[in-house]
């Protein structure tokens, strides 16, 4: 990797152990986690390097990616106003590609140095009878040779899009190990710590125009950078089985009780994502900058936070929501990120039921406002049928799309709805069916413009 006019880390990477090992090594890990733990080797903590790890076949590009540019990359902050921050991060000191490699893969998991091991396998990657095992197949079998080597576990830290993440992680981990060994389910679940957290920062997909642009600007012939908006979170319950980085030191909020925080950014955050995703498509948007700058979807999205999915929420230490909201319309209409359409409409049925579904759920409890939150179910449908407004073929991408388009297209207006894997008892309840059915009916008679504004 030629560095160009920006600085290489500030650290003799020679001298880094890399104590944490990262699963996943995606855009998002290396915009966010991976650079909290390059603060923190600024900071010369120098036990908390990074080692990624692919497990799939498919990963196979960023390892030769990493391994060409010695684990070295090029992080790009978007601004609002035009300016592009550029930052070499070398945190990531090695990595390993567990495909050729599996028994090499265990022990640098089963190795004393690991502390920690950290997730972003996707929000579908905990259903353990549809997503690949193979990550669990490799951290069971590390955890099993920590126990018979009688050494301290290595806590599992998922950085994931999800609601109890750790917890979720938890029944993941010790039901997979139980399937084959009830004693190293047991020890996984009494031993292994799993905190949760709540992780936030929009990475889109780097393109090759950010390649080009950030050579042009930098002077950094790099493979694959990443690009990202300003913004970044990181909220982490304080529960670990062997020792932690200092991570309150460098921005990361450590704290008792993760849920207020991760509730907040699901409800508010992610479902807002899904509520741009599939109106803005049909409206004709392919940016999500240019889907939030519209008036109308301003109007619907703050209406959407404030009236249903607010109410819902707990108080939360140190947050300001009404703010909160506000910010988030602002780093939606960020026209340096380029964040796209097709993004955040990917893998509806893994994101839809545990973003928005809660929202509605609470809210017919509790006799509230659902109007839009059964309007963004209607355009899912609306969405999921493959065709848009003018005829032309939409790429649903999603483990359900033949389904749900056959569920979308059904001549019976509750069909989709009624799918109980993904909606339960919903489409018995009538409040919902019929807020559903008014939303989709606009949504075929008037198109999504029309039915967006009803309801801004």
């Amino acid at each position: 990797m030629i560095l160009g006019r920006l600085p290489a880390p500030p650290y003799d990477r020679a001298q880094v152990t890399p104590g944490v090992v990262h699963i996943g090594v995606g855009g998002f890990h290396r915009a966010h986690q991976a650079l909290f733990h390059d603060r923190l080797l600024e900071r010369g903590e120098t036990a908390w390097g990074l080692c990624g790890m692919s497990v799939l076949d498919a990963d196979r590009r960023i390892q030769d990616v990493l391994e060409a540019q010695d684990g070295l990359y090029t992080l790009v902050e978007k601004h609002a106003d035009g300016e592009w921050d550029g930052r070499v991060i070398g945190s990531i000191v090695a990595h390993r590609f567990a495909p050729a490699d599996r028994e090499a893969a265990i022990e640098v998991l089963a190795g004393e140095r690991t502390k920690i091991v950290s997730l972003t396998i996707t929000e579908g990657g905990y259903d353990l009878d549809g997503a690949p095992t193979t990550a669990y197949e490799l951290v069971t079998e590390a955890l099993r040779r920590r126990r018979d080597r009688d050494e301290a576990p290595f806590t599992i830290m998922s950085c994931d899009n999800l609601e109890g993440n750790g917890q979720r992680a938890r029944r993941a981990f010790t039901t997979f190990a139980a399937r084959e060994d009830a004693g190293l389910g047991d020890w996984i679940g009494e031993h292994v710590a799993f905190p949760c957290s709540m992780v936030d920062r929009i990475t889109p997909v780097t393109t090759d125009d950010d390649r080009r642009e950030i050579e042009a600007r930098f002077g950094v012939d790099d493979a694959w950078p990443v690009v990202c908006e300003p913004f970044i979170q990181w909220v982490l319950e304080d529960s670990f089985a062997d020792g932690r980085p200092p991570y309150d030191d460098v921005g990361v909020q450590v704290v008792d009780d993760v849920e207020p925080y991760e509730l907040m950014k699901l409800r508010l955050l992610n479902a807002s994502h899904q509520a741009l995703a599939y109106f803005g498509h049909l409206a004709g948007y392919a940016l999500v900058h240019d889907a939030a700058q519209d008036p109308a979807f301003r109007r619907f999205l703050l209406g959407y936070m404030e009236q249903e999915a607010t109410p819902t929420l707990p108080p939360v230490p140190g947050v300001d929501v009404a703010d909160y909201r506000t910010t988030l319309i602002e780093r939606f209409s960020n026209p340096g990120v380029r964040d796209t359409i097709p993004r955040l409409a990917a893998e509806s049925s893994d994101r839809i039921p545990k973003w928005l579904l809660p929202v509605i759920r609470r809210r017919l409890e509790d006799g509230g406002e659902i109007r839009r939150s059964a309007a963004v179910v209607a355009s899912w449908a609306r969405y999921a049928e493959g065709v848009d407004e003018h005829g032309e073929p939409i790429e649903v991408v999603d483990r359900l799309a033949g389904r749900l388009g056959e569920l979308a297209r059904d001549p019976d207006p509750d069909a989709f709805i009624r799918d109980r894997e993904l909606f339960g008892e919903l489409a018995e309840d009538e409040r919902f069916a019929a807020a559903y059915r008014d939303a989709r009916a606009s949504l075929r008679e008037r198109g999504a413009r029309a039915t967006l504004e009803s309801l801004a």
